[in-house]
């Protein structure tokens, strides 16, 4: 990434890194997800004498330097029978962070005892030694002041892209089930939900979509079909069909699965009106899903999202039910105030009499305007009413995510290094950290 147009010599030249943190030195495909490796055959590298960022000179010479003994440690261990050593374990890792730790292959006739141990102590180390170059390498990044908000943006894409890339996030300690839900259209709720599900199954957890939006936007923004052959979510809550027989896993993004809405949703509210138990069908058929993930038929999700129709009938009831938690996603705006404050009465009625846990545990202000006081007053009315549940990072206004439903994508795969990609990437290494297992007496003993 060349941040700076002007020329530079001497001692401001510095080598762009192969590898490393944050900086991928090719640009892969568009569907190629944020911290994976580029694909050689359809990208061109870069030359190790491109310009970086103006200033970051300072830690250049490091970083060649640790890269220089990574290839050293690399040639080692291939010249040891490929057998490398412990202190060698971090090398692939830290060259492609997502990737998983190779361990040294058994040697027969030798005792094992103690490998386990050294195995943990070996991938603590690994742990702590990336922590401390992500943090290096962000701190070196230069100071930009109110004066120039471009290059601020710029500097803060690049410290989330360098802190968040490649990072596995945390598993919850039981299947979290939220609800996606703002009666006011037009704020961001599918956007939202398939992007922040692309976010969490690309950091290594496995997610289940459930759209039950007769518009069926979520199953088109993951590349699902749901014309009006497919079975789909509406089978589910009219016909109690399976919910494993329904869902799908989305074709870019391992992990990701789908259960798709299609047009016959638009006649479901009056259908159910007449059925027993019409309010908790949604709840009972996601419930049976994660008893048949439990006995190995299909994954069992960390996290189950639930996209909502703009409207309070019983799809959105239903979905309410369903679910523990309320992601709420508000739009700077005024209107979105109205909107909120008239959701947080339904979510009270619902709270009374159908589901006593349903609670809101999240809320994110999406396109939000830096440039306009509007959008600075909305989020600091909503910070200072909900000052808990309101996620630090905001998703910006951009083209690219509004760009990328129409290639049957998200924006994490459409264009993973643009503004939008990274906050909802942060949004989702947030929502993760707040959802974290707490490790039994147990397992810490």
């Amino acid at each position: 990434m060349v941040l700076m147009a002007n020329e530079v010599t001497g001692t401001d030249r510095v080598r762009r890194l192969d590898r490393g943190l944050g900086w991928p030195h090719l640009v892969g495909r568009p569907t190629t997800p944020i911290g994976w490796p580029a694909d050689d055959s359809v990208c061109r590298p870069v030359s190790r004498e491109t310009t970086f960022v103006d200033g970051a000179g300072r830690m250049a010479d490091a970083a060649v330097s640790r890269e220089t003994s990574e290839e050293a440690a690399v040639a080692a261990a291939a010249a040891n029978d490929g057998q490398p050593d412990v202190a060698d374990l971090g090398v692939a890792h830290l060259a492609h962070p997502g990737a998983p730790i190779a361990q040294p292959a058994p040697v027969a006739g030798e005792p094992h005892q103690g490998d386990a141990a050294a195995a943990e102590e070996a991938l603590a180390a690994v742990v702590s030694r990336e922590t401390t170059e992500r943090e290096e390498l962000a701190s070196s990044i230069p100071v930009v002041d109110g004066q120039t908000p471009l290059a601020q943006a710029v500097a803060a894409d690049a410290r989330k892209r360098i802190a968040l890339t490649g990072r596995v996030f945390p598993k919850p300690a039981a299947p979290r089930v939220l609800t996606v839900a703002n009666q006011k259209g037009g704020v961001g709720k599918t956007t939202t939900t398939v992007n922040i599900a692309a976010a969490l199954a690309q950091a290594g957890l496995t997610v289940l979509v459930i759209d039950i939006d007769p518009q069926g936007n979520a199953s088109t923004a993951l590349g699902i079909e749901h014309h009006a052959e497919v079975t789909s979510i509406y089978d589910v809550l009219v016909d109690a069909v399976p919910l494993v027989d329904v869902v799908q896993e989305c074709p870019d993004i391992p992990g990701l699965w789908c259960a798709p809405a299609t047009i016959d949703l638009a006649g479901a509210e009056i259908e159910l009106v007449s059925l027993v138990a019409r309010e908790t069908r949604l709840q009972k058929a996601i419930a049976a899903y994660l008893a048949s993930g439990a006995a190995g038929t299909k994954p069992v999700p960390d996290y189950v999202l639930i996209d909502c129709p703009p409207s309070l009938g019983l799809l959105t009831v239903n979905a309410f039910v369903a679910a523990d938690e309320v992601f709420i996603p508000i739009q700077c705006e005024y209107y979105a105030l109205e909107g909120l404050s008239q959701l947080l009465k339904n979510i009270e009625l619902i709270r009374s009499h159908l589901n006593p846990t349903l609670h809101v545990s999240t809320i994110l202000l999406t396109m939000y305007d830096g440039r306009t006081r509007l959008s600075a007053q909305v989020a600091e009315e909503v910070r200072a009413h909900f000052p808990d549940q309101v996620l630090r990072n905001t998703v910006p206004r951009s083209v690219r995510i509004s760009e990328a439903p129409s290639h049957g994508q998200t924006v994490m795969t459409y264009d993973p290094n643009s503004s939008g990609a990274l906050s909802y990437l942060g949004a989702a290494s947030e929502l993760a950290d707040r959802g974290a297992a707490i490790p039994t007496a147990s397992q810490q003993n």
